[in-house]
């Protein structure tokens, strides 16, 4: 049954953490705040000792789309340019949520408001 699911792609070797700053930097605002938020999240679960390597190489994987300057649909598309990171991203939360902490949570929401401003 496992071989009738298709393989993901790995985009781990896009990441690095200076490649993502920059990319959150540069398009936060477009981007948004949902998506930055989630990034983030994912970041620092990523950056978290505890956090097993399997969900790590999830998150990498994750972040490198995310940073990979050529993606599904083109990040400066209007509307839609974010939306298939938005999906990579939401599928890593929901693959790895057992390992997110309220911490990994905090931590993305202060930088996300320091960003954007408090939320409503």
């Amino acid at each position: 049954m496992s071989n009738l699911v298709p393989k993901q792609p790995d985009y781990s070797n896009n990441y690095s953490e200076n490649g993502l700053w920059e990319k959150l930097t540069q398009f936060a605002k477009s981007a948004g705040r949902e998506l930055v938020e989630k990034a983030l999240i994912l970041y620092y679960a990523a950056s978290d000792p505890d956090t097993p390597q399997k969900a790590k190489a999830i998150i990498f994987s994750a972040l490198g789309y995310f940073i990979l300057p050529l993606d599904a649909i083109p990040d400066i598309t209007p509307l839609l340019g974010f939306t298939d990171d938005l999906g990579a991203i939401a599928l890593a939360l929901a693959t790895v949520a057992a390992h997110i902490k309220p911490q990994h949570r905090l931590a993305a929401r202060e930088k996300t408001e320091k960003w954007f401003g408090e939320s409503e």
